[in-house]
């Protein structure tokens, strides 16, 4: 190894260094002795502080945590607080409390700066008045399924502030998720609703369709992430998969139940009553996105679904299904689509994606050597798949990460022999993972 002066390294690169040619115990006092012949003194004391905390031996083992786009929220959900209808009434009303407000799925911000329009219980009380003002009891007892109120979603609280709702041993700022789709609603919800839409464009915010225009902030993209795939799931089910009759939401937009009564007459039996059913909560469907490397670590296999334009390419993706693990997901979904073969398959990291509620699992996969093959005739799903050289790849994720917010779906090719999707994307991520980080080599 050829180690370049220390004054000469940039401090990411330095500290790097210090993490595999020390062991834990000597790191502090090699990385100050290194800080003596360079002007970095701040960034040598803040690794100090910091080296034994961050470098696990996990981290050591499998690498730095990625988080990804539609991840990492800055909410602590308070999960076990969502029967507790006193709790959600406080906090729904507190006055620190906010709502996001979303139209057919998208939300509502400025434009300009991609910010949430944030609204308080006074914008929005004259359209949900206090669902959460009698017990979850009394609200299934009094269940009247001729009434279609607007999906109201608890996210969760902030515990950064400090000064919001107060439970027991939990404090911050709570935040809730509110749908505004018109034609989703009673007939008298509508003059509020309108009202509150109307207050939103008037006051500088427009609804954004965040899956082709990234611009939201990596928390606020995880707290949408939740919110649309919670409201989605709200609306997609209004009748119980057990008996076919109308359902109510509880627990603050988490679970649907199938009331025992409607309008106080009694309604026939349903297997969801009475046990824990998969029901009556949302559901998450895995989905295996991979990044497949040719034995010689030189090319990448991409492919374009028949969707897609002519030269926009991505990895190969699919379904989990039923009994099988992630890496035989992997490898079924990369021969039905392509007709390669693999051989060794690690998950590289995940993104929750919430169209309407997938967990993205990224993986990297080695093809085997007399696998490569490209066969389409399996399953009819792509329209092309190719092996790029890493180059190639290369060139279009710098291409797509200078507009990084836009997911580009036209025929016009800007700069480079093909198209990739945006920075925010795992596609993107695994790619580069891989053609840049080199990811695939010991």
């Amino acid at each position: 190894m050829v180690v370049k002066p220390a004054a000469l390294m940039c401090g990411a690169r330095r500290s790097c260094l210090i993490l595999h040619l020390f062991p834990t115990a000597r790191r502090i006092e090699v990385f100050n002795l290194v800080c003596l012949f360079c002007c970095s003194c701040l960034f040598a004391n803040f690794f100090a502080c910091t080296m034994n905390s961050v470098v696990s031996a996990l981290t050591k083992r499998y690498g730095e945590q990625n988080d990804n786009y539609f991840s990492g929220s800055p909410l602590n959900r308070v999960s076990f607080l969502r029967e507790d209808y006193a709790f959600l009434s406080s906090a729904l009303r507190h006055p620190t409390t906010r709502f996001i407000v979303l139209q057919k799925f998208d939300p509502a911000v400025y434009p300009n700066s991609g910010d949430y329009y944030y609204l308080k219980y006074d914008d929005v009380k004259s359209a949900i008045g206090n669902p959460f003002e009698k017990s979850e009891s009394e609200v299934i007892a009094e269940f009247d399924s001729s009434i279609s109120a607007p999906p109201l979603i608890f996210l969760g609280i902030d515990e950064s502030k400090a000064d919001g709702v107060v439970h027991k041993q939990y404090t911050g700022h709570a935040l809730f998720a509110l749908d505004v789709t018109l034609p989703e609603l009673d007939v008298l919800f509508k003059p509020a609703i309108q009202s509150i839409i109307d207050g939103i464009e008037s006051g500088g915010g427009k609804f954004v369709t965040v899956r082709t225009a990234f611009i939201l902030s990596y928390p606020d993209a995880a707290i949408y992430a939740q919110a649309r795939s919670y409201l989605d799931w709200n609306v997609r089910n209004p009748f119980c998969a057990g008996c076919g009759s109308k359902t109510l939401s509880v627990n603050g937009g988490s679970k649907r139940v199938c009331p025992p009564t409607d309008r106080g007459v009694e309604r026939g039996p349903c297997p969801s009553r009475g046990t824990i059913t998969n029901i009556s909560f949302p559901r998450t469907d895995p989905t295996i996105i991979v990044a497949v490397v040719n034995s010689k670590g030189d090319k990448l296999l991409l492919g374009r679904n028949k969707r897609f334009p002519v030269k926009f390419y991505s990895c190969l993706a699919g379904f989990c299904e039923l009994g099988e693990s992630v890496e035989e997901a992997v490898r079924r979904e990369v021969w039905e689509e392509s007709g390669v073969k693999l051989g060794r398959v690690v998950i590289h990291s995940t993104q929750p994606w919430p169209y309407p509620a997938c967990l993205m699992i990224g993986a990297i996969a080695e093809a085997l050597p007399d696998g490569e093959k490209i066969h389409l005739e399996h399953d009819p799903e792509l329209g092309d798949a190719q092996w790029f050289p890493f180059s190639t790849v290369e060139q279009a994720l710098n291409v797509a990460e200078k507009n990084s917010n836009t997911l580009d779906l036209t025929d016009n090719l800007v700069e480079g022999p093909i198209k990739v999707p945006p920075s925010k994307a795992i596609a993107h991520v695994l790619m580069r993972a891989v053609v840049v980080e080199k990811a695939h080599r010991i």
